[in-house]
């Protein structure tokens, strides 16, 4: 199994795929499947069917989706390779 790098609540940013230059803090992680959920990123849309008896409304709704670990860095660590101009 991998070392764990990334703990909750560490900001991150995103280095590759659609999210790419995008920070955020990371909610939770999965060294399992070596998956992260970011906070606000790689939000995906869900449909839900109303459920009276648990109180769960019908609709859609958004939540963010998880992201593999190799597409994130450390935003320290990005800070350090990218300096401010």
């Amino acid at each position: 199994m991998a070392k764990q790098i990334l703990k909750k609540d560490d900001e991150v940013v995103v280095i590759s795929g659609d999210e790419k230059g995008k920070r955020g803090k990371v909610l939770a992680v999965s060294m399992e499947k070596r998956r992260v959920v970011i906070e606000g990123l790689n939000i995906v849309k869900r449909h839900v069917k109303a459920n009276p008896q648990a109180g769960v409304e019908g609709g859609i709704i958004e939540k963010p989706a998880p992201m593999h670990t190799s597409n994130v860095m450390l935003a320290s660590k990005w800070d350090a390779k990218h300096p401010a101009k």
